[in-house]
Parts: C-alpha cells; sequence; structure tokens
C-alpha cells in the first residue's frame, strides 16, 4: 500500500505493481499529483544520454561531491546523510532512464554552479507530464487509486505495520489493509502550522506552505508509532515570492503527450538562444523569487494600507503573513529601475538558464507590474490609499536625506523614492517552499524508530522520508522523490 499520489508515491506504486504485487494507492485529494503538479519540472541527474551527447563526463561520485558544495554554501556543515547523498547519486542516471522510458521528454543538461557539469534535465512540456506517465503506467498495472482518501493512523499486529485507517469522502472510517508494508510518501510539513511551530519556530508556523495539503500526514502518523525525524529545523524558506499570474501559463497548459514532448524538444534544440528565451521567461516572471538585491538597492516594502512595516533588510517574509490580506508590494522609483534592467542587476533567475529584468516584467506581468508619474497616481494603480502612501514615500524620503531610519533602522537607506517614474511589483506572498525534516531511513527506505531499529512493514519515500540527505540544488527533490519512490516500492514488494 502507498500513502500519497504525488511523484514519490506514484513511483513506488508502479515500482511494486511491476514486481508483480497488488497496490492500492490512497491519496487525500480528489487528483493525483501532490507538490510534484506544482514544481517547474526539472530533475538533476548524473551519466545521462543527454550529457554524453553534449560531451559532458560525469560521475556519481562527482554528483555526490557537489551536493555537499551547496551545503557548504548554506553553512550546514556535516548535517548531510552521506549514505543517502550517494545513493542519490548513484540512482539518478537509473531514475532518468527509467523516467524516459515510461515516455518522458527532457531538455538539456543545464548549468547550475557550483556543479561541475551541467546536470538539470527539464521535462518537457511541464510538470504535469510527471504525473501523467506515472499514473497511466500504474493504471496499466493494476494499480488501485483510492483518491479523496485521508490516511489517519498506521494499523499494526504484533509490532508490524499491517495497514492504514483512513476517511473516505462521505466521512466513513476505513481499515485498508496491507499484506507486504505501507509507503508513506505523504509531502512534506509546509502546510502544517502545528509541525512547523514545533519544529521551525512561531513565527515561520504562520507563514504558508505553497502546497497546502503538505500537511505532515505521513510525518505524523509515523512518529506516532515511535520514528525518528531528521533535520525538522530545516526547510526552503520562508522566502517572498509574487503571486500567481491569474491565467494558467500556456506552456503549463499544454498536455504532457508524448508526441507534443518530442517535438518541443526538437524546437528546443533547434531555435535561437534569444527566442528561448522568451519561452523561460514566463516562468521566470510567473513562480521564481524576486532577488534579495532588489530590497538591497533601496527599493522598499509596503502593505495594502499604504504603509511600510518592517526593515526590508532584516526578515521581512516572517513580517508580511501579519499584513492586510498577507501581501506586500515593492516600490521603487526610477532610479532603481533602471538598475535593474541589465546586468547584473535582475529581478528573478533560473540557474544557468536565464535572467528576468524590470522590462521582462513588464512584458509578462502586467497584472503585478504598476508604473506611474507620482506616488499617488502609483496609490491609484495598486488600489492603496493614496494620503497613507505619500505620508509613507515622505517619511522614506526624510530618513533617506539624514542617513537614519527613524521607524525601523534599516541600514543602508539607498537615496529615497525621489525620481519619477515609479514603480511597484506584487502582490507578493510569504511562503514556505519545502520542509526539510524527513523520517530516518535506512538505504532500503525502511522507517527507523529510536535507537536505529527498523519500524517492520513500514516505508517512506519522497520529503517523508528524506532520511537527512540534503537537498540544497535544483532539482534534487524531484530526483529524489522519484529514486526513493521506485526504492520504497521494490523493498516493501520483497518485504
Amino acid at each position: 500500500m502507498v500513502v500519497g499520489g504525488g511523484g514519490a508515491g506514484l513511483a513506488a506504486a508502479l515500482e511494486a505493481a511491476e514486481c508483480g504485487r497488488r497496490v492500492i494507492l490512497l491519496e487525500k485529494n480528489p487528483h493525483l499529483g501532490g507538490t510534484t503538479l506544482l514544481a517547474v519540472g526539472s530533475i538533476s541527474a548524473c551519466r545521462t544520454p543527454h550529457q554524453r551527447r553534449k560531451g559532458v563526463e560525469d560521475s556519481p561520485e562527482e554528483f555526490s561531491e557537489d551536493m555537499g558544495l551547496f551545503n557548504q554554501q548554506r553553512g550546514l556543515g556535516d548535517r548531510d546523510n552521506l549514505e543517502l547523498r550517494r545513493l542519490l547519486a548513484e540512482e539518478s542516471p537509473r531514475t532518468l532512464q527509467w523516467l524516459m522510458g515510461l515516455g518522458l521528454e527532457f531538455f538539456g543538461p543545464m548549468p547550475e554552479p557550483p556543479n561541475r557539469h551541467p546536470r538539470m534535465h527539464n521535462v518537457l512540456p511541464n510538470a504535469g507530464a510527471y504525473i501523467y506517465h506515472l499514473a497511466r503506467h500504474a493504471r496499466r498495472r493494476g494499480v488501485e487509486f483510492r483518491l479523496g482518501m485521508a490516511a489517519e493512523r498506521l494499523l499494526t499486529q504484533g509490532g508490524r505495520v499491517t495497514g492504514v485507517e483512513a476517511r473516505s469522502p462521505e466521512g466513513t472510517i476505513l481499515e485498508v489493509m496491507a499484506h507486504r508494508g505501507v509507503i508513506l510518501a505523504t509531502g512534506d510539513y509546509s502546510s502544517s502550522r502545528e509541525m512547523k511551530k514545533m519544529y521551525l519556530s512561531p513565527a515561520v508556523a504562520e507563514v504558508e506552505g505553497i502546497n497546502p495539503a503538505s500537511t505532515g500526514d505521513g510525518h505524523r502518523m509515523a512518529l506516532e508509532m515511535g520514528a525518528q525525524l531528521i533535520n525538522g529545523d530545516l526547510c526552503w524558506g520562508p522566502e517572498i515570492r509574487f503571486v500567481a499570474p491569474p491565467r494558467k501559463l500556456l506552456i503549463s497548459a499544454l498536455p504532457p503527450i508524448k508526441l507534443l514532448a518530442k517535438l518541443m524538444n526538437v524546437v528546443a534544440s533547434r531555435i535561437p538562444a534569444r527566442l528561448m528565451r522568451r519561452v523561460i521567461l514566463s516562468f521566470l516572471t510567473s513562480y521564481l523569487a524576486p532577488s534579495p538585491r532588489l530590497l538591497e538597492e533601496g527599493a522598499i516594502l509596503v502593505n495594502k494600507a499604504g504603509c511600510r512595516f518592517v526593515n526590508e533588510l532584516g526578515e521581512p517574509a516572517l513580517a508580511i503573513p501579519y499584513q492586510p490580506d498577507r501581501v506586500s508590494f515593492f516600490v521603487f522609483d526610477d532610479r532603481v529601475a533602471r538598475k535593474f534592467s541589465a546586468w547584473p542587476y535582475f529581478i528573478s533567475t533560473a540557474p544557468g538558464v536565464a535572467y528576468a529584468f524590470l522590462a521582462d516584467y513588464r512584458h509578462n506581468r502586467r497584472d503585478i507590474y504598476g508604473q506611474a508619474s507620482s506616488a499617488d497616481g502609483l496609490a491609484r494603480a495598486l488600489g492603496i490609499p493614496a494620503a497613507a502612501f505619500s505620508a509613507t514615500v515622505t517619511a522614506y524620503n526624510q530618513s533617506a536625506d539624514e542617513g537614519h531610519d527613524k521607524a525601523f533602522g534599516r541600514t543602508p537607506l539607498g537615496l529615497g523614492l525621489k525620481v519619477a517614474p515609479f514603480y511597484a511589483l506584487g502582490p507578493a506572498k510569504s511562503w514556505v517552499v519545502f520542509t526539510d525534516g524527513g523520517l530516518a531511513v535506512t538505504a532500503r527506505m525502511e522507517v527507523l524508530g529510536q535507537g536505529g531499529r527498523v519500524i517492520p512493514g513500514l516505508y517512506a519515500a519522497g520529503s517523508t522520508g528524506q532520511g537527512g540527505v540534503l537537498l540544497q540544488a535544483h532539482g534534487l527533490h524531484l530526483c529524489w522523490a522519484f529514486s526513493s519512490g521506485r526504492l520504497a516500492g521494490r523493498q516493501a514488494s520483497s518485504g
């Protein structure tokens, strides 16, 4: 049995079915997908056909070493699970090859320093392709999907996990039994206020998770069985991101069929870089976070009441959830705007792929782009009180002239908001993208209890079974989801 219908859960279910087992997959939502469906879609791997075609000689050893460089950049020292990190690097080429065998198409690889080789492979046409192909093959293999079934408690017999107690869409409590094992693949706990408060901080607990369904159900059930949680105090975020566009991007809405993906791959490999950049920019201005450098160079944050509310160079992401409608606007004048019109002053980036500047936001995100010749005009464009906003600008300019931020102690201040036209980007919200706390697992994806003992019949994959491995580079979360899911499905089948 598999609990969770995202990338890790579908990989586990399909692998177990390919081992000849009858598989039931429980998903609490009315549809499959999980956080995988929300991803941009890149997966990092070594020794791939795409690397070989470009003459890239790579190895799992180099891949594992480079993952450690990302940890060093973020000051995480020796907190990584080296056994699982090596396992991920070794499994990555097999995982990508397996996905390609299911009909998935990838473009790349793309570089991301400090990786010594390009390893990011981007799925075509979008992340929905993962769920489409995995679910299609799982159905063909006889996997039984039970949607709208919320797992609430693990069932045991003689010290072994033997099933799950779940709530049906009608509210009925059912017992679903598992003959060989239960695989927990319910994602992280980025949307669990209780778990964030317990393992991160009360302030972070108030920040929303990217996926509202990531409420740590698998963690909670396993912890009730005495499981261990590793790196519970680590997360991606809180970070500030602009709200999603009002309409789904065309490329995100494309059907993930193989023929279309192949055609896109051929086109992507042949069109000029300047045309490819236009496609990539639709993602850079829709899903990624604005650079903190925008605030460092003089932009301020203003809430819907037209007021500053935080030292922008402190921890603004923790303050935004307490503002009206939990949103904020980046406000700046023409001096800052001119800076963020060319390298090296970009507003958002996908490492090694492309950079988005202010003009790109004006072109791609008119819904969050504001420009006016006066402070009053900008306030009207944003729909915020003009009097309060003008007072905010006046106070900030006075502080800039005096070199001292009387309200929030921001240092350095910048030059103020004095040169028209004036600009705004927003609304923006704070998000926890991932929590890194995962259940302790063996290399066989068996869940470990206190003292390092294996909890019989219980396995975990993806973010639920992250096991202490640090996934700090782009594309590692998806690689771990599919690799650990396959391993869990295989091991549970033989359990």
